[in-house]
Formats: C-alpha cells, sequence, structure tokens
C-alpha cells in the first residue's frame, strides 16, 4: 500500500470516530492552524535530468516521475461570518525523483483561500475552500520550476473548546498555465490534519450567565439566574428558587413558595405556608405569629370572626359569637338557671324571675301562694291580659313541684247574691287551671283540683275598697304539706352542711 494511501485511511478512521465535547468559538476571530500529512503527486509530472526541472513532457530517456512525500504547512484565516472566512495557505513537501540515488527537490506552495461552511454546529462541522495561488518546484540543483495554482478542497473541523480544535484537509493544487487555463497540467493532492488554535474569539457561555464555559462549575445554570464567578447560582432565601429568578428574595426559612418564589399564604391569615401551624384557619380570623386563632372568651367563636367579644363565660352563643337569650330576660343561655322565664318578669344574676322566688319563698313557708290581683272582665270568668303574667309566675313555681298536689281557690267580695258569687268564683277559678294548663304543657290535670269559695271566706271587711280587693283573691294551697316538710328540712341540713366548715376552725 502506498504511504498516501495508508494516510488517507488513517485520515477516514479519524473522521468517523467520535468527536470529543466541545463548543465552537463564537463571533468574528482569527485561527491559527499548524498542519501535518503526505502529499500525492500527479502522475504526469516529470524530473527532467538534462535541464534540472519539472514538467509534464515526456521523453523516457531523459525524464523520471516525481515521488510522493510528508506534507508541512500551516493555516493562517479570519472567521468572518459562522459560514464564511478568509484563510492564507501554505506549505512544503521534501520530493525529488522518484528512483534510487536520484536528485533531491522541494516543493513549495502558497494561497489564499474562502473557506465556507455549509451547516456548522457546537462540535464544528465540514468546511470547503477555493482560491489561488502559486507555487514551486525546487531541485537540490537545477533550475526552479514555478507555477500557478488553482485550489479546491474541503475537510472537517472539531472543536475541543472554544480555543482549541482540530482540522482534517484534503486539498487539490491544480497547475493552471495561461494558455490552457481551463485544463489543469497536474493535480497534487495533499492529505492533513492539524490543531486549531482560535484567537480572539468571544469565549462561549452556553448557560448564558456571564462564565465562559471553561471556567463554569455548573454549565446548566438556568437563564436569568445570579451566579458566582465560577458560574454557580445563588439562593440566598434558601426557597429552592435561585436568585435572579426569584421574585420574592425575602421570603423566611421554611415558607413554601410557587415557582416564583414566592409564599403561598392558603387560608389568607398573613402567616406563610410551612410556617402556618394553623393552616386551615377561617377567613377572618385574627392569629398569632405562629398562624393560630385567638378565642378570648373561649365561647367556640374565633376572635376576627366574633362580633361580640366579650361574651360571659358559659355562655351559649350564635354562630356569630353573640350570646342567645330565649326567653329574652337579659341573661344568657348556658348561664340562666331559668331558661322558661316568662316575658316581663324582673330576673336575677341567674335569670329566674324575682316574683318566682318569691312565690315559691312563700309557697315554703305558709303551703300556699295568694294573689289577690287577679282580674277578670266584670261579671264574667274571662281572665284580663294583665292578669297573665302573674300566673305564669305561679306556672313557673309548681312546674318545679310536680309531686305536689295543689288545690286552686277562688274567693270574691261580697258585692252581689252569694249564690252568683258562688258561680262566678267556681267559673274564674277553673279559668285560671285552664290558663296553666294550656301555658305550661308540662303540667298535669290530676296534679289539681279547683274550687270556688264565693264570698264565704273572707280575709278582710267587705265594707272598703282596700277590704274587697284583699277578699278577691285567688289561693294555690298545698294538700299534700308532708312534701313541703321534706324539702324544709333538706333546705335546712344543706344550709347546715355551707356552715359546718367554718364551725371547725372555732376552738
Amino acid at each position: 500500500m502506498r504511504p498516501g494511501l495508508r494516510l488517507a485511511t488513517l485520515a477516514l478512521v479519524a473522521l468517523l470516530a467520535p468527536a470529543a465535547v466541545g463548543a465552537e468559538p463564537i463571533g468574528s476571530f482569527f485561527y491559527l492552524v499548524p498542519e501535518g500529512g503526505y502529499t500525492l503527486f500527479d502522475g504526469s509530472l516529470r524530473f527532467d535530468e538534462s535541464l534540472r526541472a519539472i514538467t509534464t513532457e515526456h521523453d523516457s530517456t531523459h525524464i523520471t516521475n516525481v515521488k510522493d512525500g510528508l506534507y508541512f504547512g500551516g493555516r493562517l484565516g479570519y472567521q468572518w461570518r459562522p459560514w464564511l472566512a478568509l484563510e492564507l495557505a501554505g506549505g512544503v513537501v521534501p520530493t525529488g525523483e522518484d528512483r534510487p540515488g536520484a536528485a533531491d527537490a522541494t516543493y513549495y506552495h502558497g494561497s489564499g483561500d474562502v473557506v465556507l461552511t455549509p451547516y456548522g454546529g457546537r462540535l464544528g462541522g465540514p468546511f470547503l475552500l477555493i482560491g489561488g495561488g502559486s507555487a514551486q518546484f525546487k531541485p537540490s540543483a537545477g533550475n526552479a520550476t514555478s507555477m500557478g495554482n488553482g485550489e479546491l478542497g474541503g475537510g472537517l473541523r472539531f472543536w475541543f473548546s472554544d480555543a482549541l480544535g482540530m482540522r482534517l484537509e484534503g486539498r487539490d493544487l491544480m497547475w493552471l498555465r495561461g494558455d490552457k487555463f481551463g485544463k489543469p497540467l497536474a493535480h497534487t493532492i495533499t492529505f492533513s490534519a492539524g490543531v486549531a488554535l482560535a484567537i480572539g474569539a468571544t469565549p462561549r457561555d452556553t448557560d448564558g450567565d456571564g462564565v465562559p464555559d471553561r471556567k463554569d462549575r455548573c454549565p446548566d445554570t438556568p437563564k436569568g439566574a445570579t451566579v458566582d464567578a465560577t458560574g454557580c447560582p445563588h439562593d440566598s432565601d434558601g426557597d429552592k428558587v435561585l436568585d435572579g429568578l426569584d421574585q420574592c428574595p425575602g421570603t423566611p426559612p421554611g415558607a413554601t413558595v410557587d415557582e416564583h418564589g414566592c409564599p403561598h399564604d392558603a387560608d389568607g391569615d398573613q402567616v406563610w405556608d410551612g410556617l402556618d401551624q394553623c393552616p386551615d384557619t377561617p377567613k377572618g380570623a385574627t392569629v398569632d405569629e405562629h398562624g393560630c386563632p385567638h378565642d378570648s372568651d373561649g365561647d367556640g367563636v374565633l376572635d376576627g370572626l366574633d362580633q361580640c367579644p366579650d361574651t360571659p363565660k358559659g355562655a351559649t352563643v350564635d354562630e356569630r359569637g353573640c350570646p342567645k337569650d330565649s326567653d329574652h330576660d337579659g341573661v344568657p343561655d348556658g348561664i340562666d338557671k331559668c331558661p322558661d322565664t316568662s316575658p316581663g318578669l324582673k330576673v336575677d344574676r341567674d335569670g329566674c324571675s324575682i316574683e318566682v322566688t318569691e312565690k315559691e319563698t312563700e309557697l315554703l313557708d305558709t303551703g300556699m301562694i295568694r294573689l289577690q290581683n287577679i282580674n277578670f272582665e266584670t261579671g264574667k270568668a274571662e281572665l284580663l291580659p294583665e292578669s297573665k303574667p302573674l300566673l305564669d309566675v305561679v306556672g313557673q313555681v309548681l312546674t318545679r313541684w310536680p309531686e305536689l298536689r295543689i288545690e286552686i281557690g277562688g274567693h270574691t267580695d261580697s258585692r252581689g247574691s252569694a249564690a252568683a258569687n258562688q258561680k262566678l268564683s267556681e267559673a274564674r277559678v277553673q279559668a285560671v287551671l285552664d290558663h296553666l294548663l294550656a301555658a305550661f304543657p308540662t303540667m298535669k290535670r290530676e296534679q289539681f283540683a279547683t274550687k270556688g269559695y264565693g264570698e264565704s271566706k273572707p280575709i278582710a271587711p267587705n265594707n272598703t275598697v282596700d277590704g274587697m280587693a284583699l277578699n278577691r283573691r285567688v289561693e294555690f294551697v298545698v294538700l299534700n304539706k308532708e312534701v313541703l316538710k321534706r324539702e324544709i328540712e333538706k333546705r335546712h341540713l344543706l344550709k347546715q352542711g355551707e356552715g359546718a366548715p367554718a364551725d371547725t376552725t372555732k376552738k
């Protein structure tokens, strides 16, 4: 195998071998390529021994072939555009006659070329060249032969970095003569490879962070992120969104953020998610630094939502945090110990009617409750409206004593006939019972007995207006007084128990 063919084979292997990962220089730049390779001289070239010169004339007596040889050269170019470069090329080939003991010669060439890169990439790509120049064969003894050349060529460039690469080239140096310009006299083929050095190129910065790839330790930095001198990005607030991309750069540590680096506040309480220990706070509730709501009055409605923030402890409230007062006595439900107080009655701090308390005390002390201001329509058994609240007071007392048997007695003054007064008192006492049973459904009718006394049991003289008023009355009399007696004894024992601790301190 001829040396030239061997070199071509090696060049082909190099072309097919995987290139190193690199990046071509960018922008406009100069480049320098020292090259070495092999030259194949055209078989039509002859060495004329008589003239000691190169010729293409055939004379078997005096002419021998020119031998192929190693090639040494270089390229100096300016890459003006990614697809266009202007280049100076030159080289030298030690050669001579292709026979033992023959004379030596040297082949020189120089040219200017236009280099076209039809397509390229980060790793480089193929190129074509066209140009012209001159060449010279100079024998060691004899006359130098100069020739004008046209040149065509191409090859591949590989870039290992934005400053260093490799160039593989094949070039046809065509010997042109003025009288036969369109038809080359001979073709001299060079195959060469060299190291490409880019001078003045813009350093490649693949991720656009301002740090050249050759210095960038973090070459995949997202666009827009700020970096240090080594090309590595910052995350000052530690939220995993890089500085420069982070639209909320002062996020507190631990807060969760969106893709822009801005923290979330799902429940709108101004404590960021991730820091919020109570992440489901209702809208409008006030919270502490941990995002947890307050309930200052302990009514189950959070501060900020509570429209009645000073609700007494124990009171039941509505959804606004305001206390309920079912019987409208001014004492909230939950605190009201007498939740069914009739409208219009005065109550104590426990919500119990003062009148009810007084009437219950009267019942315990006397075994009866006497009402003297229960009024009816004149001569009729129809209760006047102002009398009903008074009866309701008695009804509230009696509902607490379902085990008592009560006689409801009706009394009149002495005006009118005794028979009429008797009949009227019976009708009126029945009207009283009917009202109580209607107003207090828990009462049982069998608990009560009714009796009209008419004018038969006056408690005051009937000869004065005040006396007659006292005689017009309704009385609720306990029939089973033993029950009252047991209650009185029970309360007496409770009072003694309350005083016992104080007694134990006495000496």
